[in-house]
Parts: structure tokens; sequence; C-alpha cells
């Protein structure tokens, strides 16, 4: 049988990019109710201690492992020696913490954390600077691999890779070191075939974000003068079971082609509207429902 964790990201409880969509609570709290809603697992995020002579004592309280966490990387810049060492500490600190991965996040030339920047506006690149940067970020990953701790590349809205044929871009012109952390709702949000990707790439899969999109919001944005956080703060996107998307069509085909590992629920939205432990607990739900279907014992 196959086997997979289930893990949560803390974006529920606190937004590290709009401090104004965050709940009031303490890392213990944030830990206690992930507990509390199923998960053994959750990624990183602003108020984690980085070191595990801190962190560890809290995390083994509420039964919790570190299951990934985002680093803002700049290979696109191409001083991958620069990169190195700025990944450096967090490395160290996920090997001492049994992490899975490093998610990788390229924010040179991003526009997501810009409120004031229309989703029209984002980077792109022509396709012989992409043959350079899948060639950097090969690099980059096969040598964070040998040190000890792979990453996992993250797609992402406002991003250098944001688009399905982007993705394919990168995938094409990378190796198999690097990995991909596939977002359910990212892929969605930008027109993706989420289904089609899966067949593509479950060979590099190497971390799942199992996010639920709103597709009505999504659907009436104005890409030409809304951004990816003005999206966000809308409410577009949502824990499975809460949106629009089959996730138990797309857990089954990742079940069919012998995916095993981390689901992280990643939904970033207002934690007011949306209560963290309720919506939790939703996704949690769903999550077993459909992994149970799939046939894969879900394990700690």
């Amino acid at each position: 049988m196959l086997k997979a964790k289930l893990g949560i990201a803390p974006i529920a409880w606190w937004n590290d990019d709009l401090v104004e969509l965050s709940d009031d609570v303490s890392l213990e709290e944030c830990l206690r109710q992930a507990s509390v809603a199923g998960f053994t697992g959750m990624e990183t995020g602003r108020r984690f201690p980085m070191n595990m002579a801190e962190l560890g004592p809290i995390l083994e309280r509420f039964g919790i492992s570190v299951c990934g966490g985002w680093h803002s990387g700049r290979v696109l810049e191409g001083d991958l020696e620069a990169e190195k060492e700025r990944i450096r500490p967090m490395m160290d600190f996920f090997i001492a913490a049994g992490a899975p991965c490093i998610v990788y996040g390229e924010i040179a030339r991003a526009i997501q954390g810009e409120r004031a920047a229309p989703l029209a506006t984002k980077p792109r690149i022509a396709d012989d600077e992409m043959k350079v940067y899948g060639r950097n970020m090969t690099a980059f990953a096969e040598w964070c691999a040998d040190e000890g701790m792979p990453i996992a590349y993250h797609h992402h809205m406002g991003a250098l890779v944001e688009t399905e044929p982007e993705l394919d871009s990168l995938m094409n012109h990378s190796g198999e070191a690097l990995r991909l952390a596939y977002d359910t709702g990212h892929l969605a949000f930008a027109g993706g075939d989420g289904l089609r990707v899966i067949e593509r790439y479950h060979g590099r899969m190497g971390h799942i974000h199992t996010k639920d999109v709103r597709q009505g919001v999504i659907d009436g944005l104005d890409r030409s003068r809304e951004s990816f956080l003005d999206a966000v703060i809308k409410g577009a996107f949502t824990v499975p079971g809460d949106g629009d998307l089959d996730f138990g069509t797309i857990v089954r085909r990742l079940a069919e082609l012998g995916y095993e590992g981390w689901f992280v629920v990643e939904a970033e939205q207002d934690p007011v509207a949306n209560p963290p432990l309720e919506m939790a607990r939703k996704g949690h739900a769903e999550l077993l429902r459909v992994m149970s279907a799939a046939g894969y014992e879900v394990v700690q």
C-alpha cells in the first residue's frame, strides 16, 4: 500500500506577505490547532525559531514535524555561490529537523508580494534565458541534494514560472535533480491542466501543496488592475473540500502513478472569515476521504 503523510502550512494562521491576514495566535497555539485537526507535519513560517534546539521541544509537545518550508531564492540572478550562502542556514536547520525538502520559490523579478503590481505585469523571459536558468537551477538542486537537503521548485502566481507552458519550459531545460513542488491551487489559478502536469512530471514531484480554489473569485479578477495579493484577500484560495477542485481525481491519479510523500494543505485566506482550526479540520477530512479511496495509508 502507498504511504503518505499529511501536513499543513502556517499561512492559514499568519500570512508572511499580508500581516493583516493573520490570526493573533502564538506558534504553540498554531501547532496545537494543527495537531487537533489531525496533521502531523507543518511547514515553517515567520514565527518559527529557525533552530532545533529551541523548536524541537515545541514540535515534540504537539507531535508535529517540519514537513517543508519556503526559501525565497534568486538563482535567476546568476550567482550560485551567493545563493548557496543564502540557503545554508535554512539547509542546516532543515537537516537537523529531518525535513523532507526545502520549497524553493524564485523571487527575482517576481511581483507576488507586491500589492500594487497587477497580475498582468508578471515577469517573462525568452527561451534562451530559460535554458540558462534551467541549467543553473539544476546545478543548484544537485548541490543542495549533495549537501543533504533536496529542494522542490514551487511554480507560483506572479513569479517567473507561473503558467503551465512556463513550467513545461523549466522542466524541459532542467535535469532530474530539480524536483517539483506541485501546487494544485497555483496551477488552477494560472489556467493550467493539473492532471496533464501530473502525467508529465509525476516522476519529478518531490512535494505537493493541496490548495483548493474558488473559481468564481479567480474568474472575476481584473488582471490588468488587481494583484496576486488582492486575489488572496478576495478569497481565491481555500482548503480541499471547500473549493472547486476535484481532489478525488487528483489524488487517485497520483496514487496510480506511485507518488508517496507529503500532501500539505497550504491555503492562505482571511483567518477571521475562515477560522484556521475549522478550515484545517475540513481540509484534513477531505484529504483523508480521497486518500483512503485512492488506496493510500496515511502514516505519522
